[in-house]
């Protein structure tokens, strides 16, 4: 069975890593990109199995990130992770931009996990 691919867009170096470790742990592959417009660019060429995306990138922002995965590769499922304070707007954007899941930070690592294994799962 190939391993499944999870591609991370998240500019916090501490989340990065807590994010690697929790993932290769479980032998998923991963993917990272540290800004929106490289996540683009690299997201239809790598077609990864789920993208966890943090709200407020450079370049781009995870929202755009979000609508360009839901526009031109709707299968792929996407959780957001945000910290903003003005998190109900920005929550209630990303599902009508058609979002999967949302974790508001600091999460727990395990029920990060727990949810990717569910998307993953339903893709599989």
């Amino acid at each position: 069975m190939d391993k499944k691919r999870i591609f991370i867009i998240e500019d916090d170096n501490m989340t990065i890593e807590i994010l690697k470790f929790i993932f290769t742990k479980e032998g998923y592959e991963l993917l990272i990109s540290k800004d929106g417009l490289d996540a683009i660019e690299r997201i239809p060429k790598e077609l990864p199995d789920l993208v966890i995306t943090d709200i407020m990138l450079p370049m781009k922002s995870g929202l755009e990130v979000i609508k360009f995965i839901k526009d031109n590769h709707p299968d792929i499922p996407v959780i957001a992770l945000s910290a903003l304070s003005e998190e109900e707007r920005t929550v209630s954007d990303a599902f009508k931009l058609g979002v999967d899941d949302f974790i508001a930070k600091p999460f727990t690592p395990n029920e990060l996990l727990l949810r990717a294994k569910r998307y993953l799962k339903i893709r599989s």
